[in-house]
């Protein structure tokens, strides 16, 4: 048993690259969180101009979705990272250099963009998914439209997008170790250098072990959010 478990945990390979690899955890951590929180903040702004009466907005919006939506996530943040941050002199000469040469920021910026479009979809169904009586009634007890948007519609259409904004976060957590490949030190890219050094597999495992553990926590959070939105449907 002990021959077994020391397969798949060598205790000084542990002791050398464990709080390494949880690190790494909470690197892509933050960039999951941070990327999330701006693309949720973005994605509302463009289901907002998906669903309103200009037609300039719902083609920019339509256009940013479908072309974030039908790229890899992967070539889009190879095309910011060596494609737009190639142009060196245009981007200090706007000083922001500092800003495209960091393959955290490009990384960061990649996320943003690409997981703003899935969720602008997520909320522009959302939002069509509330009854036209409702904002009736509003209108009807004087309410102003931002009043209404923000008092009626909003808390609604979040009990509606909770679960496919939750299923996003899981899937972002996931495809965050891409960022592993233009030098990020995530956890992926964490286990990628040890394993580079050692040639031990089990670096991948317990890296695989531990985006688990993140899923699952964030899985059970989101069961809890949800479950409070709904509790007066019980």
């Amino acid at each position: 048993m002990s021959e077994f478990l020391h397969f798949f945990v060598d205790p000084e390979l542990l002791d050398r690259y464990g709080l390494r690899l949880l690190d790494g955890l909470l690197v892509t951590a933050k960039l999951v969180a941070i990327s999330f929180s701006l693309g949720l903040v973005l994605g509302l702004l463009l289901a907002l101009a998906r669903n309103s009466g200009s037609r300039a907005l719902r083609g920019f919006a339509g256009g940013y979705i479908y072309l974030f939506r039908g790229s890899p996530l992967l070539a889009q943040l190879f095309l910011l990272y060596y494609g737009v941050g190639s142009f060196r002199e245009f981007w200090q000469d706007l000083g922001l250099w500092w800003f495209f040469r960091d393959a955290w920021f490009c990384a960061l910026l990649a996320f943003t963009l690409n997981t703003a479009a899935y969720q602008a979809e997520i909320f522009r169904g959302s939002l069509l998914a509330i009854a036209p009586g409702q904002y009736e009634a509003a209108s009807a007890l004087g309410l102003s439209r931002r009043t209404t948007f923000f008092r009626v519609v909003l808390p609604q259409s979040l009990l509606v997008a909770v679960p496919p904004l939750g299923n996003e976060l899981i899937l972002m957590i996931k495809a965050s170790a891409i960022a592993s490949l233009v030098t990020i030190h995530d956890l992926m890219g964490v286990a990628k250098a040890g394993f580079s050094r050692t040639f031990d597999f089990q670096l991948y495992l317990w890296a695989a072990v531990l985006y688990l553990v993140l899923v699952e926590l964030i899985r059970r959070g989101l069961l809890r959010v949800e479950g409070r939105l709904g509790r007066h449907l019980n």
